[in-house]
């Protein structure tokens, strides 16, 4: 058995070494914690030693490149530590041919951790992504048969919808490290780690002041045609006119409009109770949006007693007729942002009315800030100017010249 006598294993150790034959080489600081090196090339982290009166235990600990040295460092001394104390390397019932399957832990996810802490929509959305897309993939394949090359297939399998794929390991990452700290998994056993997730890119679209004419020339219209409820128009509007979020308008009941104090009271927003003011024009869209008979939702849907669920069906057809193009619903909201900077309030403000507990998330919209200050900032020197130059501009607005 080969040794490291003047280095640790390390990622750069590690990677440096090339074999013709199956060999083990060991650390030379902690005594058991070894490297097995493949002729192909691949590297898998091991432990070896053994407890008083017993026979040694070799056991694997990761494979290089989904464990770090690091983290194979800190599991092997756990497990040199475990069977030095007459214990199994891993809890028993990992140990199990019968063990739990990712299903289990993912039910158990969602019925212990989801269910209990989560707000209904985030759980809603968290349910959607096991039962759609991990318990078909993985349901019944046995926790420790879940590894790197697994997780990294199903991802790349979502491909067609980046974000998808990266939200549903995501999802399993959550999963996983639930069970680890429930003492289900050993510690840092996680096959998502190192999954290389796919670029998102953030999209920012405001509408412009002439989209904004047509599209409420549309909505105005939508009326006389087929296609959009009077429900689905209103919802557009308030989104347009209040900036507020796709679902504190599908959610919103009755209960929660106070068109006396002009006022929305939220209960269970994204980021908590909130209140939302409201215009005059917002209040009178609320004001002549019709009531639907024992339904509780201003915007309510086809099922009886039920909200609308999906609005951007209606918001495709209403932006083809307006001839507006690659704007998404949560556009509404950017573009009530962008709007507020146009019209001078400071970023703190626009926060507040967009609902945002943290800086750095309003922070995305410093850019516009800065063209509205420079904006401002000749406006202000424009009226300056002509007070200071006065006759001294040419008719071009430039200073004009002296007679001599």
């Amino acid at each position: 058995m080969a040794k490291l006598t003047t280095t640790t294993i390390s990622k750069r150790t590690v990677e440096a070494l090339a074999v013709e034959k199956d060999t083990v080489f060991w650390d030379s600081e902690l005594s058991g914690f070894g490297i097995r090196v493949y002729p192909s090339g691949r590297k898998q982290y091991v432990v070896q030693t053994r407890a008083l009166g017993r026979a040694a235990k070799r056991v694997t600990v990761g494979r290089h490149g989904i464990v770090t040295a690091e983290e194979a460092r800190r599991r092997a001394a756990l497990i040199i530590a475990r069977i030095k104390a007459g214990e199994e390397p891993v809890p028993p019932a990992l140990a199990l041919a019968d063990g739990p399957t990712v299903g289990d832990l993912a039910r158990q996810w969602l019925d212990e951790h989801v269910a209990v802490r989560c707000k209904p929509t985030t759980a809603e959305m968290y349910a959607l992504i096991v039962n759609k897309h991990l318990l078909p993939a993985f349901g019944k394949v046995p926790v420790l048969a879940l590894d790197h090359v697994r997780v990294t297939g199903l991802h790349h399998s979502l491909r067609a919808t980046p974000s998808m794929a990266n939200r549903t390991v995501d999802v399993l990452s959550r999963i996983w490290n639930a069970a680890e700290d429930r003492g289900q998994l050993p510690e840092a056993s996680n096959p998502c780690r190192l999954v290389v997730k796919n670029r998102e890119r953030r999209r920012e679209r405001f509408l412009s002041a002439d989209e904004f004419r047509r599209l409420g020339k549309t909505l105005a219209e939508a009326g006389t045609r087929k296609g959009v409820s009077v429900h689905a128009v209103a919802a557009i509007r308030l989104l347009l006119l209040t900036g507020c979020r796709r679902n504190e308008i599908l959610t919103l009941r009755w209960r929660d409009v106070d068109l006396g104090a002009r006022e929305l009271k939220l209960g269970d927003s994204k980021t908590g109770a909130r209140t939302v003011p409201l215009s005059p024009e917002a209040a009178d869209v609320l004001a002549n949006t019709p009531l639907v008979e024992g339904n509780p939702y201003v915007i309510p849907g086809k099922l009886k007693g039920r909200r609308m669920r999906n609005l951007n069906g209606p918001w495709e057809l209403i932006c083809k007729r307006a001839k507006i193009e690659n704007a998404r619903l949560h556009d509404c909201r950017h573009s009530f942002a962008s709007r507020a900077l146009a019209l001078g309030e400071g970023l703190p403000m626009i926060g507040r009315l967009l609902g945002h507990t943290q800086v750095e998330t309003t922070a995305r919209y410093a850019h516009l800030a800065q063209h509205s200050v420079r904006e401002s900032a000749v406006r202000v020197s424009d009226s300056i100017a002509a007070d200071i130059l006065g006759d001294y501009r040419g008719g071009d607005g430039s200073p004009a010249a002296t007679a001599t």
